[in-house]
C-alpha cells in the first residue's frame, strides 16, 4: 500500500479523520540518523588530468569546500528503483514508459535492474506517487559515505570488485548484486551501476571558490557514477561519493536512474 505524500482530510458526521501517511517508513528503506557528516572534498587536480581526458571542468573543483553538514533523520531506498517497480507506476498511474521499452514493457531479464532512460520529471513523479521524494544532494551524499568522509561507500580505496563501472559488466546489473560495495548504512549501488537524479539544481556550495558557468537552474545534480564511466573514458574519480555530475532535467541516459527518500 502506498503512503500518502501529503496529509488528507475526510469529513464524516461528527468526526474528522486525518490521514497523515505512514507512521513507519515504507518497506526496503534504510534509516539515516540525525546528525553531522562531512560533505564535499578539498582535493585538487594538481596535474590537470581532467583537461587531459577532455572533461569540461577541473576534477574536484565543484566539491569544495569540504565542510560539516547537519541533517535530520530520513530514510532512503536501499536500492535504485528497478524496472519492475517502475512498471507498476507506469501501469497504475498511466505514466509513459521509458522510450526504450518495447510495447510499454521492459525485457523480462531486466526486472531487477535499475530503470534508466528516465528524465528528472519522471523520477520526481514516481517518488511522489510512492509518497516519497527525490533526495537532496546532502541526503544522497550522507547515505553514500557515512560520517567519516570516506571517498567511496565502502572506504577510501577504489575496488573494481565492489562497483559496477568502467564497463566491467557491459551494462547495468541487478540492484544489490555487489554486496561488498554497500554504504555504511547498507545502501546498495551508490557507486556505479546507474547514476542517480537528485532534487537539487547544480549550484555552488557555500563559500565555494570555483566559478562554473553551468551553475544556476539549468542542470540537475546527478550522483553516484554509472556502469560505463563518463563518455569515452572511465575513471574511478567519477564514482567517488562527493563527485558532482550534472544533467539537463529533460535528459534521458542509459546509465541514469534514481532512488527516493522518505
Amino acid at each position: 500500500m502506498r503512503c500518502f505524500g501529503k496529509a488528507k482530510y475526510f469529513l464524516l458526521p461528527a468526526v474528522v479523520i486525518l490521514l497523515t501517511g505512514c507512521k513507519s517508513p515504507p518497506e526496503d528503506m534504510i534509516k539515516i540518523p540525525k546528525g553531522e557528516f562531512i560533505m564535499g572534498s578539498n582535493e585538487v587536480d594538481r596535474e590537470a588530468k581532467a583537461l587531459q581526458y577532455g572533461d569540461r571542468r577541473p576534477w574536484y573543483a565543484n566539491e569544495r569546500p569540504e565542510r560539516k553538514v547537519s541533517l535530520n533523520t530520513f530514510h532512503i531506498d536501499r536500492t535504485e528503483v528497478t524496472n519492475k517497480s517502475y512498471k507498476e507506476f507506469v501501469d497504475q498511474a498511466k505514466h509513459p514508459a521509458p522510450p526504450h521499452w518495447t510495447g510499454g514493457a521492459y525485457q523480462a531479464e531486466l526486472a531487477e535492474h535499475p530503470v534508466v532512460f528516465v528524465n528528472w520529471k519522471d523520477a520526481d513523479e514516481y517518488c511522489k506517487w510512492k509518497g516519497k521524494r527525490l533526495p537532496t544532494e546532502a541526503e544522497w551524499e550522507k547515505a553514500a559515505r557515512g560520517t567519516d568522509g570516506r571517498a567511496f561507500p565502502w572506504g577510501n580505496d577504489f575496488d573494481i570488485k565492489k562497483v559496477n563501472t568502467m564497463g566491467e559488466y557491459g551494462g547495468t546489473v541487478p540492484v544489490g548484486t555487489l554486496k561488498d560495495g554497500q554504504s555504511p548504512y547498507g545502501a546498495a549501488d551508490m557507486s556505479g551501476n546507474a547514476q542517480e537524479w537528485t532534487a537539487d539544481w547544480y549550484k555552488p556550495y557555500p563559500d565555494s571558490p570555483f566559478k562554473d558557468p553551468d551553475y544556476g537552474e539549468k542542470f540537475k545534480v546527478v550522483r553516484g557514477g554509472g556502469w560505463g564511466g563518463m563518455g569515452h573514458y572511465s575513471l574511478q574519480v567519477y564514482v567517488r561519493a562527493p563527485f558532482r555530475n550534472t544533467a539537463p532535467p529533460e535528459g534521458r541516459f542509459n546509465d541514469l536512474g534514481f532512488r527516493c527518500v522518505w
